[in-house]
């Protein structure tokens, strides 16, 4: 699976420990930054990936900031993008299932590495279920159509 990640100066930790991580499990990541804590607006790279998973249909976006609401809600702003908060493996589990959700965004002050890995595992597991998501993804398109 082919990943682009970003975040803000309040993920470069957990962002740098993802990265590897999912090098470790055989994927491909393409880090759009930042690349240090130095002070940044979150928009900026939540527009870098969304536009990256845009262009690469067959990709997956991964936004981190302090909390990944500020990610969620700058990402979700592009038509095509359903990025999703997930907090543990179940909300990523449903946010690929039920929603078709292709961006990842997470906190790095809310969830541990641990946690981190357990979203990652759901995340890449999963895809979407079809079926009767089908009709409900599509009025999501909708709304900003």
């Amino acid at each position: 699976m082919k990943f682009y990640i970003a975040t803000d100066h309040a993920g470069i930790d957990l962002k740098d420990y993802t990265v590897e991580l999912l090098k470790e499990k055989g994927h491909e990541v393409v880090d759009l930054g930042p690349f240090s804590k130095e002070r940044v607006d979150y928009p900026d790279y939540a527009v870098k990936v969304s536009e990256a998973v845009l262009a690469d249909g067959d990709a997956q976006g991964i936004l981190i900031c302090g909390s990944g609401i500020g990610m969620s809600m700058a990402a979700n702003r592009h038509t095509g993008i359903r990025a999703a908060l997930c907090h543990d493996a179940y909300t990523a589990t449903v946010a690929r299932g039920h929603n078709d959700a292709n961006i990842l965004c997470f906190g790095e002050r809310i969830i541990g590495r641990g946690v981190c890995e357990s979203i990652l595992d759901a995340w890449i597991a999963g895809g979407f279920d079809g079926e009767r998501h089908v009709g409900r993804v599509a009025k999501i398109e909708a709304i900003n159509s």
